[in-house]
């Protein structure tokens, strides 16, 4: 324990003060994006933007994809300009940007400044990672980064929480907030942060551009590399509808009141506390289980998967993974949601981690930081296509409304389109009122009639193909690497 305090003494003040900034950026960014999906599609009578499907998905999945591909030319300003500028820059940005969601509601006005959210936000990704690098060493890096990795998810954790008890007052809190815990993170960048040294770049702007091109290109020459890549992306696809889908088909198909009578019936306070007014639990407070599990267990997966390779690691995360996105989707019970998102949190915590240390082996001696700077490639693709999942497949197959307007069409209903006055719960409402049902039997009618828990097999099969590909896609190396071995004796 003493040479654990002793390590801890040897951090400076700058790495101390990145970690705090980056719990308050994660506490902004997924108490907002963690409640974003449901924010876009939910009713407008309820203060939300009463969105389709296709255009939520389309507008997170196109600009958060976009937020994962920025830092390649982002990192290279941060390096020319100095970090301090350009946090201040990034907070700037980030806190007009989640105010100025609390003001728009039409789908081009919020699109736009979601975009310049994310351009604020990929200026931070960068410098708060380089930031942690340069203020550890060798001795030092193995904690540091752990207990970077701990801080995001304690902000992860903390950001939902907060966001989901401030609107049920209104919507807009959840972006007040959000804006107000990034100026915390302006006033500790201005008074605190201290500049790390650096190495000041010489070429001029357009020459770094051109050196950061040759270098995509030449990283992306390597069939195995982006081999490798094209398999995560499947795992990332699967992975956001944690953030995508998950909130929605919760808030749509389940009776969060089970939880919440049966949380009230063992700690009545904790339930009266987390709890909404109508007595149920909100759709985003389940989701976050998984930030929960994550800093629960985490350290107890990593120490028990350090003994595996690190593909075998991955491919075991995956398929764990993938079986427990498959069974959150598969049943309208909430109370299994506790179950199934365990599983798949601890395929998460068993993969993910070593997706970075591998690209570390594969990547040539002298090109290790080239391929590693491109790591983060599979979370754009990834982001973009689980957009598309959760828009237009969702809406397809298991949203809500949309299954309703077709029973409403099977059956001859009149009934008004969904329009400003006339919102979804005014839909539903009229739907219930023609068909002689209560909105819970609307759903249960829905859900046995329609299947849209269906979507599981969709989501299971991108999964299981990600984990078979890796299979074959190790085996073609462990194949190639044996003719290499047994060409070289003979």
């Amino acid at each position: 324990m003493s040479k654990f305090f002793k390590l801890l003494k040897l951090y400076p003040q700058t790495y101390w003060i990145s970690n705090l900034m980056e719990l308050f950026e994660r506490w902004a960014w997924y108490g907002m994006f963690m409640l974003f999906a449901l924010y876009l599609t939910g009713s407008t009578d309820e203060g939300a933007l009463g969105f389709s499907q296709t255009q939520k998905g389309m507008m997170m999945g196109t600009v958060v994809g976009l937020l994962y591909l920025m830092p390649i030319f982002t990192g290279a300003i941060a390096d020319r300009l100095g970090y301090k500028k350009v946090l201040i820059i990034s907070y700037l940005i980030l806190s007009s940007s989640y105010f100025a969601l609390s003001l728009v509601s039409s789908f081009t006005s919020v699109f736009i400044v979601f975009l310049i959210l994310a351009i604020g936000a990929s200026l931070f990704k960068p410098v708060i990672s380089a930031c942690i690098a340069k203020t550890t060493n060798e001795q030092t890096s193995s904690l540091g980064f752990g207990i970077f990795y701990m801080i995001v998810n304690i902000g992860a954790f903390i950001g939902p929480i907060v966001a989901s008890l401030s609107r049920q007052n209104d919507w807009k809190y959840v972006f007040y907030i959000s804006s107000a815990v990034i100026l915390i993170n302006l006033v500790l960048v201005i008074l605190f942060f201290k500049e790390p040294e650096r190495k000041i770049k010489q070429n001029k702007f357009l020459e770094e551009l051109k050196i950061i091109f040759k270098n995509i290109f030449e990283a992306l020459k390597d069939m195995k590399f982006v081999v490798f890549l094209l398999i995560i992306v499947g795992f990332w696809t699967m992975y956001n509808q944690l953030f995508y889908t998950l909130p929605v088909f919760i808030d749509q198909w389940m009776d969060t009141s089970i939880v919440y009578n049966k949380l009230y019936s063992v700690w009545p306070w904790l339930a009266e506390t987390l709890g909404t007014p109508e007595k149920t639990i909100a759709a985003e407070m389940l989701t976050n289980i998984d930030a929960m599990y994550i800093i629960i267990f985490q350290i107890a997966v990593s120490y028990f998967v350090m003994r595996l390779k690190p593909i075998h690691s991955i491919i075991s995360g995956f398929l764990v993974a993938t079986i427990g996105l498959a069974l959150t989707f598969s049943t309208n019970n909430p109370m299994f949601l506790f179950l199934s998102i365990l599983i798949f949190g601890l395929g998460e915590m068993a993969g993910s981690p070593k997706i970075t240390e591998y690209i570390g082996k594969i990547a040539p001696a002298n090109k290790t930081a080239l391929y590693m700077g491109y790591s983060f490639l599979p979370m754009a693709g990834g982001n973009y296509l689980a957009g598309i999942l959760s828009g237009s497949v969702y809406q397809k197959y298991s949203d809500k409304i949309s299954l309703l307007k077709l029973e409403v069409s099977n059956r001859g209903l009149t009934i008004p389109e969904i329009s400003e006055r006339f919102s979804q719960t005014d839909y539903i409402n009229e739907v219930c009122q023609q068909m002689n049902m209560n909105q819970d039997q609307l759903t249960e009618y829905l859900w046995a009639n329609y299947q849209p828990y269906n979507i599981w097999m969709i989501f299971a099969a991108i999964g299981i193909s990600a984990v078979l590909a890796m299979l074959l896609y190790n085996w073609f190396l462990n194949k190639k690497n044996i003719n290499t071995s047994s060409r070289i004796t003979k």
